[in-house]
């Protein structure tokens, strides 16, 4: 005897071996007999054809082999709500008093064991459960009233009417996870805000959802502040006149974004977060603001980068403080990604932190001196102090602003005869030469001020060499312990003055060491 269907099963949601489908046909397909169920795969390539057999169309398909026809035996429509939290989280106590425990030959008995109260759950997390709708009306209130967390990704829940008689029995519902889910849209709704009331956070990844099916579903959210709609298909983003305007974090991230509807997103004036990962965008304007300008609100950032303009664009948000950007395509002159690096955090003065990892102020303050440095005779050619091309200024509008900034007082500041933001005169400007090692070594000679008799040594080292390894070349040739030496070094461009070396972990190119400077070496 097969299995009865539901009458409604038309557009329910099923799982098939573990895998979801929705059906989208139930009856006969002849020459066979018996009821099959035609169900279109979400998985399309678990698919045979579109919904057609023997040259009758039953059903239709997005995907031409997304379809199929199975026998009702082999699918399951799921439980309610209910039955699936009980059947993940009940004890059964009299099954667990009556199994047999043995240490070394000797049996355990089992103490007190107490059936679980659903009351206090602050979390139900229901993921690949095959949960279909609420149940009863009023046991979800009853049974599970302090919910604040709710994990419903990868159901078999249908529309959102039935997530929202679920949820609106969860007063105190601020999370739902609704991920690889695949749901119909409500066809009101407004009407279904009081079961969102409360929501501050949202996830709905892979549920093959548009940006404008996002604005027609966002009536239901009116508090929501946290949406993750990652790898649907969103391509072009409209304004959210009226709708999301609580949104303080976006995930766009692996969406087939067209280029320049992101700004579309300055509709919203509390987003501070924007992840645009994976999405394809290689440009980013902000065509109200003039270079040097302030123009948006964002604070933390995730993009792949292909153009430096971009990152001059970005400079224009002044509240961007966090910023990820692994897999960008940017390079530098030299060639060498670190360098890239440098130049992101030169040209974007607010940032706190750049691919999940805190900008130190010694940080900040060689990659600002090394940007000066890289652009100072292209500045100079372009009018210096006096008057800097539009050119130069569109290209680097930050680079004024570094030299104008008043100079620190701290003498161990003072590199190479301008100060740590000072203007740098022309002498002191070079190109970068490409990133091959002869170009990246250093003659440095070491001399020892407190042992008059022992001669300098002259060293070719790379500036890439961090200072233990030139300590540890310093004990082969003097056999002091690395850990008596105490470096400093001079410059001929600041005679007189010692600038001290005190981080082991740091590079000769951290400290702006130059060929032809001076290591002084003394040890205990």
């Amino acid at each position: 005897m097969e299995p009865e269907v539901p009458g409604d099963a038309v557009g329910r949601r099923v799982s098939i071996g573990g895998e979801r489908a929705t059906v989208r046909y139930v009856g006969p397909v002849p020459p066979t007999t018996g009821l099959w169920l035609g169900v279109e795969w979400d998985s399309p390539e678990r698919g045979k054809h579109n919904g057609t057999h023997e040259g009758v169309q039953y059903f239709t398909c997005r995907h031409p082999k997304g379809g199929s026809f199975v026998r009702p035996a082999k699918v399951s429509f799921g439980v309610d709500y209910l039955n699936a939290v009980q059947q993940l989280y009940e004890i059964n106590a009299d099954e667990v008093l009556s199994e047999e425990i043995s240490i070394s030959s000797k049996k355990l008995k089992w103490g007190g064991v107490k059936e679980r109260s659903f009351e206090s759950l602050p979390s139900v997390l229901l993921s690949r459960c095959e949960v279909n709708g609420p149940g009863a009306d009023g046991e979800i209130r009853r049974t599970t009233p302090n919910v604040q967390w709710l994990d419903l990704s990868g159901t078999l829940m249908s529309c959102w009417e039935d997530v929202a008689a679920i949820t609106e029995q969860l007063d105190k519902l601020e999370g739902l996870q609704l991920s690889y889910n695949r749901l119909r849209l409500p066809s009101e709704p407004s009407a279904l805000c009081q079961a969102f009331c409360n929501l501050k956070v949202l996830a709905l990844n892979s549920c093959d959802l548009t940006w404008p099916q996002i604005l027609n579903c966002a009536p239901m959210w009116p508090q929501l502040e946290d949406l993750c709609l990652e790898e649907n298909n969103i391509t072009e983003l409209q304004r959210p006149e009226g709708v999301l305007q609580p949104l303080r974090s976006l995930n766009l991230s692996s969406n087939p974004l067209v280029q320049h509807t992101v700004f579309s997103m300055s509709a919203l004036p509390r987003l501070e977060k924007l992840n645009l990962s994976r999405t394809g965008l290689s440009d980013v304007r902000f065509d109200d603001a003039a270079p040097g300008k302030n123009q948006s609100h964002y604070t933390k950032l995730n993009v792949c980068l292909s153009q430096w303009c971009v990152v001059d664009e970005l400079a224009k948000l002044p509240s961007l403080v966090q910023f990820s950007c692994r897999g960008n395509r940017l390079v530098s002159s030299d060639g060498n990604p670190k360098t890239a690096n440098q130049m992101l955090i030169a040209k974007l003065g607010q940032l706190v932190t750049l691919n999940s990892c805190e900008i130190y102020p010694e940080d900040r303050r060689g990659a600002e001196l090394d940007y000066i440095k890289m652009f100072g005779e292209e500045w100079l050619k372009a009018g210096g102090q006096s008057q800097t091309g539009t050119e130069f200024t569109c290209r680097h509008p930050r680079y004024q602003n570094l030299i104008d900034i008043t100079p620190h007082l701290v003498v161990n500041l003072i590199l190479f005869c301008f100060s740590e933001y000072g203007a740098p005169e022309e002498g002191e400007l070079k190109k970068p030469e490409p990133f091959v090692l002869k170009n990246q070594l250093l003659k440095v000679t070491f001399v020892f001020p407190d042992d008059a008799e022992r001669k300098p040594i002259e060293k070719k080292l790379p500036a890439s060499m961090d200072v233990q390894k030139v300590k540890g070349l310093l004990y082969r040739l003097l056999k002091v312990p690395a850990a008596d030496l105490k470096l400093t070094y001079t410059s001929p461009k600041m005679a007189g003055t010692e600038f001290e070396i005190d981080s082991d972990l740091k590079t000769l190119q951290f400290y702006s060491i130059e060929d032809g400077d001076q290591v002084l070496v003394r040890w205990s």
